[in-house]
Order: structure tokens, then C-alpha cells, then sequence
């Protein structure tokens, strides 16, 4: 059965539905960049919330930016379906769970026709501009600075209709100024610390750039909150369309799985109005920080912690790594060590308690989640995730063994082949030739002088200096399952 509006009401029993009557929904929201995270994450607290009473105003429209034959495909396949998609949540230990989510209502490929685009963002109904581009897709430099010279922002800078998501946003936001219309509230969904900061920085920075007094006006009427996410979502291949769609019986072009955990943590600025997502398990408060520490210090770096010495061991799927004692040693060594001395836990957190969930997840068969995903980019993430670990190890005189391991395993990976030299991608989009090239230093130390290290301090520490030279060494000599098996063993 194709899933269309028309054919909804004939899915199996075994499939579920939120009860609302989707045909009296209306946009709210507009989200940019619609993944499968925003799929599985917002898009499923909006599902829920507009079941409730006097929600139906805060439907989504989902808008691509991205012209390639991915995105393009995605977008026919969406708007062939009417938006619906089949959502399956597996948990580790319990039968998976499948739903139809109904809260995109509508998608717009921007590039097929950029007048429509911004016609939706300028719409006064829109009170919502939600977003996820990843954690590199913010055109901030090293220092945090947005990148102006970048040319894809010199070039977005000289169009009537810009094509960036900070481009896009300003040029609405002006629009609507000029019409007498409010503005909309910028939410940004990405694993940034300081989300909300950061968007309003890109955003302001762009509007600076074209007209001074549009971005006065920016700063002082947009809100831009921050908030902190968490679900583990893999990527979708062929392979697992098919199956999807055999086990739910719905021909689903744009399926997509994740696990059963899921949390959203909002800073409570929405001076245009939200939909009731407390009701649907957000949680909301003034200081999202403490939480977005924790997820980011203690999930996403052990992600990385996970999977650079995963891939290089031949691994290729999260839970077949986790089934290695020695990396599952590793994790909880660095949870403990490393990572816990220096987090103060956030209201109703305890940290043992959340690593021990952590692992547990990790663990999930059922969503066996791609190693090579999560090293991708690692240049971007390793300084969001890793980095204040890192200087708070060296700056206490810790145990710098575990961090030197994760580097010196990430510079191996740069290479592309594992321990038995079998190739891998290196997706590394924000890597330079110049970096690339110092991570290949015969010298092992040079590769400290990469652009990703900037500002850690690595070298200034005698003995992380030291560990790191000779890790690298052992990973070239002996591999990395024999360096991390003498590794955990001492820890």
C-alpha cells in the first residue's frame, strides 16, 4: 500500500497514528534542512502536541536547501506521499513500535523554486523557523566567528533571493519588517553548544553584511532559543527501505528508524507563540547549559570515543563495536575518568545513571547505527564534543592517555584504511588540504598544529606530548586493537 492522505485510512492495525484530523491542520513552523533526525525528533514532539486541544495551528513545513540528487529525490519522494512518512522506534529489548507522523504537512525543495520558499517564510502564519544543518553548517570559524569571506556567503550576499538557511531568514525577516508583519522565532535544533548563541550570531552577522539597520532591528525583536536534543537515528540506505517497508507493510519511499529514548530540552523564548510541546515531554527551562553539557560531553564524545577506534579495528556498526570488550571498557573508563570529574549534573540527572543508560543504548541490535556516520566530520564535531574534556584533563594533570588515543586514532582515520587495510570513506568536508597534509607528517607531533587543535593546548602539556608521539607510533607498529587492550587493561 502506497502511504498518500487518501490511502491513511487504510493502514494495517499494527500501525500507529496520532488522533488528530490532519486535514484541519495549518503550518506554523518552518523547518530548514529536514533530515531524518528532525523526522525522528521535533517532528514527533509536534506530532504528539497537536493531538492536543487548540494545537492545529502548529503544523510543519519541511524545506530542503540542498540541490543534489539526494535532496531532490527526497523531495519528490515527500511530496509524492503528501509529507507522511513511517517511523519505526525500536527498543533494545521490546517489540519495535511503527507510526505514520503526520505533522510535516507540506515540503518545499527551495532550489526548484525559491520565490515559493520565501514566499512560505514571509508568511505571517510562520512563527516558527526551526532548523537542522549540522554542527559545521553555521559558517563559524575556529574562534566562533562567522566565516564572511567564505564564498558561499560572499556569493548568497549578492542574491535578490539569498540560498543559505542564515540568507534565507534574513531576507524574510526583512520582508516581513517592511510589511509590518512580527517576526518569527529562530530555533536551532543542531549539537552546537549554545545553539540559540550561535544561530543568532550567524544570522546577525549575515543581516550586518547586507544592511546595517534590518540587523538593529534583528537583534532586537528575534528571539533565538536554545535547546538541546537527543535521539540516536541512522542513516537510511536502500537496504533498509526495503526491509522498513516489508516489516511495516507501507510502501514508504522515505522510511526512517531510531531508537526508543528521545529528549528535547527548550529555553523558553517564544515571544510568537509555540505549540504545547510540554505536554508532549518536552521539558522547559531557563538554563538549557547543564543539560547540553552533559549530552555533548558525555553521548557525543563517547560516540567519537567510540567509533575513530571502531572503524579503524574493522568495525562498522555501533553495537558490533560495543560487543568489543575492550572498546566498551574504553567508554565506561572515559565516562568515568575523564568525562564525570568535571560535569555538575542538571536537576533530575544523576551522570552514573545516564552513562549506564548511554552504553545501554549504544547496545541497541535493533538500530545498529553506523560508525563511519559518526566519524564523519569529525574535524567539526571533535572540538564541539571533545575539547573541553580534553582542557580540563590537562589543566587538573589527569590521566591524558584516553584523549591521546581518540586523536591519534582520528589522525589515522584521515587515511582511509583500517588495521587490515581495508578502505573506508573519509567524509571530512571541512578538512584542508593543508591540515590533511600535517596529519600525515611523518613527524607525529606536527599533526597538533591542525586547524581542529586550535587553542586546546595539547602540545603545552609535557606528558599528553609525550603519550600522543607514542600512540601514534604504536597504532602504525602494533594496531589499534593491541594499543587500546594495553590501554584499558592500565586504566
Amino acid at each position: 500500500m502506497i502511504l498518500t492522505s487518501q490511502t491513511l485510512p487504510q493502514i494495517p492495525e499494527s500501525v500507529l497514528t496520532s488522533p488528530y484530523d490532519r486535514e484541519s491542520v495549518t503550518a506554523g513552523i518552518v523547518h530548514l534542512s529536514v533530515g531524518n533526525f528532525h523526522r525522528a525528533h521535533q517532528a514527533v514532539y509536534t506530532d504528539r502536541a497537536l493531538a492536543l486541544p487548540g494545537q492545529s495551528g502548529w503544523g510543519i513545513v519541511g524545506m530542503g536547501l540542498m540541490d543534489h540528487p539526494a535532496e531532490i529525490a527526497k523531495a519528490e519522494a515527500l511530496q509524492a506521499q503528501d509529507s507522511l512518512y513511517t517511523l519505526r522506534e525500536c527498543p533494545p529489548n521490546r517489540p519495535d513500535t511503527v507510526r505514520v507522523i503526520k505533522s510535516l504537512v507540506e515540503y518545499i525543495h527551495a532550489p526548484a523554486d525559491r520565490e515559493v520558499a520565501l514566499k512560505r517564510l514571509t508568511d505571517p502564519a510562520i512563527r516558527i523557523v526551526s532548523m537542522t544543518v549540522t554542527e559545521g553548517g553555521y559558517y563559524m570559524d575556529e574562534a566562533g566567528r562567522f566565516m564572511t569571506e567564505h564564498p558561499t556567503i560572499a556569493e548568497d550576499l549578492h542574491r535578490a533571493i539569498p540560498h543559505t538557511a542564515f540568507g534565507m531568514m534574513t531576507e524574510a525577516l526583512r520582508q516581513r519588517r517592511d510589511a509590518g508583519v512580527s517576526p518569527f522565532t529562530i530555533l536551532s535544533c543542531d549539537n552546537v553548544p549554545a545553539n540559540g548563541d550561535v544561530a543568532r550570531n550567524a544570522v546577525l552577522s549575515f543581516a550586518r553584511l547586507r544592511d546595517a539597520e534590518l540587523a538593529a532591528w534583528i537583534e532586537a525583536e528575534v528571539a533565538f532559543p536554545s535547546c538541546m536534543v537527543d535521539r540516536i537515528t541512522p542513516a537510511v540506505h536502500p537496504a533498509d527501505v526495503a526491509r522498513l517497508d516489508a516489516e511495516s507493510g507501507i510502501e514508504d519511499r522515505v522510511p526512517v528508524f531510531c531508537e526508543d529514548f528521545i529528549q528535547w530540552v527548550v529555553e523558553d523564548s517564544f515571544p510568537a507563540g509555540r505549540p504545547a510541546w510540554e505536554q508532549a515531554g518536552v521539558l522547559f527551562t531557563d538554563d538549557v547549559e547543564p543539560y547540553e553539557q552533559v549530552k555533548l560531553r558525555m553521548l557525543n564524545a563517547s560516540h567519537s570515543m567510540l567509533a575513530l577506534p571502531g572503524v579503524m579495528m574493522g568495525y562498522r556498526l555501533v553495537d558490533e563495536a560495543m560487543g568489543d570488550e575492550h572498546l566498551a571498557a574504553l567508554l565506561e573508563q572515559f565516562l568515568r575518568h575523564d568525562v564525570s570529574p568535571q560535569l555538575t549534573a542538571p536537576p533530575g540527572i544523576s551522570l552514573p545513571d545516564y552513562a549506564a543508560l548511554l552504553l545501554e543504548r549504544f547496545r541497541n541490535h535493533a538500530v545498529s547505527d553506523q560508525l563511519l556516520r559518526i566519524t564523519s566530520d569529525s574535524t567539526s564535531k571533535l572540538p564541539v564534543f571533545l575539547r573541553a574534556t580534553a582542557e580540563d584533563v590537562l589543566k587538573k594533570g589527569q590521566d591524558p592517555r584516553r584523549i591521546a588515543f581518540v586523536l591519534a586514532c582520528y589522525c589515522a582515520y584521515l587515511v582511509g584504511r583500517d588495521d587490515v587495510q581495508a578502505s573506508f570513506a573519509v567524509t571530512e568536508p571541512r578538512l584542508s588540504a593543508e591540515d590533511r597534509a600535517l596529519a600525515l607528517d611523518p613527524n607525529p607531533a606536527r599533526a597538533l598544529d591542525m586547524t581542529v587543535f586550535a587553542g586546546w593546548g595539547l602540545g603545552e602539556s609535557a606528558e599528553f606530548l609525550t603519550r600522543f608521539i607514542q600512540t601514534r607510533e604504536d597504532l602504525k607498529t602494533h594496531g589499534t586493537a593491541a594499543v587500546l587492550k594495553d590501554l584499558v587493561a592500565n586504566g
